[in-house]
């Protein structure tokens, strides 16, 4: 991993974007996922075994694409089982935090009518679990447990197959363990797009969240007006705000294991300590394995300055280390998870906060996978007495050229009602 110490120069938005820019993002596969999405919506699963072969297995024959059951229970049985309760545990903790994020119906009564705020689960919703470098059972844990406290019927998994044609075996007692009730063999843009539009296998969900490469949160984005979706929570990034009274070793760590993530993740710490910041590009260089995260330590005038740098830059991960830095954590309102006096991997896992974030700078106006990402809110209206509300809006309806509109509300008035 390279690292670089960078002084802060200029307006700190300034500084965030010069970070920002060092990451690819969606633009840069635009193209290729266009094609990728119109070739499957065309022809199904032919193309999505196409491209599972071509980009999944290495060229080997992929295995169908759903994965039996008869598979999935003998991957459970085969789970380490300190792993399994690990899962067990962060499925409780997950699901207890996501259960308390739920709202209650609201009636907003004003008398002669009312309006009642309402929720209600969507039907299908998938899950999207990365391959490629790692297996992610914590990615089953994070969107099933919060699908399942949302209320939503039916929990989909996927994940793309390795070359021998199978998916992780940790994955699949995952999702045996939060209740999945059906799990795909396949990845990339062209599951994100089968999911989407369906084929002649997979039925279309209404939901697709969790994180993914590149091509995967680029076809996400793309097909989002044909089904929700969480937010870009794309390639890993975090920011660290520390001061000297904080030990280095255990922030040293903290950001070797997000750059354990590889391409695209970045990893800043920001402090108006250079000395400190020597010392850690110090451990870094020595410890850290080789990957191709990105790695910055931005030395800043002070932690005022350091603030405005991190709600600029609105990291997906924010660490608070140390007790000046810790202190400003109240203010902070754009970050996709904040971790003060701690370390983001417990959020990774076990803490019940959930690891699917907005990435890319998108936590400005998105949030963390929740359950509101798996309900739908509507109002229903309920009006006993026409009369005033016709009066008042039906001058707005003409004004609109809508006369139409104006006559529907004017013939509930009670008077007219009459005649």
């Amino acid at each position: 991993m390279y690292v670089e110490i960078i002084n802060a120069e200029g307006h700190p938005s300034g500084v965030a974007s010069t970070l920002r820019r060092l990451v690819p993002d969606g633009a840069s596969v635009a193209s290729a996922v266009a094609a990728i999405v119109a070739d499957v919506r065309a022809a199904g699963d032919a193309a999505l075994l196409r491209y599972t072969r071509l980009y999944d297995t290495g060229g080997s024959q992929p295995q169908g694409l759903r994965v039996t059951d008869e598979r999935l229970a003998a991957a459970h049985a085969q789970m380490d089982p300190a792993v399994a309760a690990g899962i067990q545990l962060a499925l409780a903790n997950v699901g207890r935090v996501a259960r308390a994020a739920l709202r209650e119906q609201v009636k907003v009564d004003f008398g002669a009518h009312s309006v009642t705020i309402r929720e209600a689960p969507v039907g299908r919703a998938a899950i999207y679990v990365p391959g490629g470098r790692a297996p992610y059972p914590s990615t089953v844990v994070m969107g099933v447990a919060t699908a399942r406290a949302a209320g939503v019927e039916h929990v989909i998994v996927c994940s793309p197959p390795g070359p021998d044609g199978i998916i992780n075996p940790v994955i699949l007692g995952a999702c045996v363990l939060a209740g999945a009730d059906e799990v795909y063999r396949m990845g990339g843009a062209h599951a994100i797009a089968a999911l989407a539009h369906g084929t002649e296998t997979i039925a279309p969900v209404d939901v697709i969240v969790g994180p993914g490469n590149l091509y995967v949160q680029e076809a996400k984005r793309q097909l989002s007006g044909r089904v929700g979706i969480d937010s870009f929570a794309g390639p890993s990034d975090m920011l660290a705000i520390v001061d000297g009274a904080q030990p280095l070793e255990p922030l040293a760590l903290d950001m070797i294991a997000q750059a354990e993530h590889g391409a695209g993740a970045a990893v800043v710490a920001v402090s108006p300590d250079g000395a400190l910041l020597q010392e850690l590009m110090r451990r870094l260089q020595g410890d850290a394995p080789e990957t191709e995260a990105i790695c910055r330590l931005v030395q800043v005038p002070d932690h005022e300055y350091a603030l405005e740098l991190s709600e600029a830059f609105a990291p997906e991960h924010l660490q608070l280390l140390g007790p000046l830095a810790e202190q400003l954590a109240p203010r902070v309102t754009r970050a996709g998870c904040v971790f003060v006096g701690t370390g983001t991997a417990f959020g990774d896992y076990i803490a019940g906060s959930n690891h699917t974030l907005p990435t890319s700078g998108a936590a400005r106006f998105a949030s963390g996978l929740g359950p509101q990402h798996f309900r739908r809110v509507f109002n229903e209206v309920r009006i006993s007495d026409h009369s005033e509300l016709a009066r008042a809006a039906a001058p707005i309806a003409r004004a609109e050229g809508f006369e139409y509109h104006a006559r529907s509300m004017e013939i509930r008035i009670s008077d007219n009602q009459d005649q």
